[in-house]
């Protein structure tokens, strides 16, 4: 699987390697918790607790890319993620998704599968789907909603 060959830290400064998550189902999205579509995090969340005993499992990456529509600080935004909108899984410190410091893992994801308007990232809640041999399998835009995924992640499911 590809993920092995990335690292990103979570909230609090752990640093983990994504291989972590191999054979796992793995929606990987950038959030920003002062978006118009926060209230996709508790769709996330939803989906996570459905599905995780199933091998599923989402990766939030928050970013302040788009119009700065993230908190400043770290342990806000997980403070806020968890309280406002019942975030339990892992959520990683703020990162580019965009431009010359985009995380490696961003530039991967974006040259698996490009988006309707090339492979840069638009907008906030853009999602990757990864199935459990670590291949993108589907990119969705900010506007799909979270509850619109139960067909796509089910079936990579199997």
């Amino acid at each position: 699987m590809g993920l092995n060959r990335y690292e990103a830290k979570l909230i609090g400064g752990r640093n983990v390697n994504l291989g972590k998550y191999e054979g796992n189902v793995i929606l990987i999205v950038n959030t920003a918790s002062k978006c118009g579509l926060a209230d996709q995090l508790k769709e996330l969340e939803a989906l996570y607790k459905d599905y995780k005993s199933e091998g599923f499992i989402v990766l939030g990456f928050p970013s302040d890319q788009f119009r700065n529509q993230e908190l400043d600080n770290n342990e806000d935004i997980k403070q806020t993620c968890s309280i406002n909108y019942g975030v339990s899984f892992p959520m990683f410190e703020k990162t580019d998704v965009n431009g010359p410091k985009a995380h490696p893992l961003f530039k991967w994801l974006k040259g698996q599968k490009s988006g309707l308007f090339g492979s840069k990232i638009k907008w906030n809640f853009t999602k990757f789907l990864i199935d459990r041999d670590g291949n993108v399998i589907k990119r969705f835009g900010p506007m799909k909603k979270p509850e619109k995924l139960r067909v796509p992640i089910a079936k990579a499911l199997g």
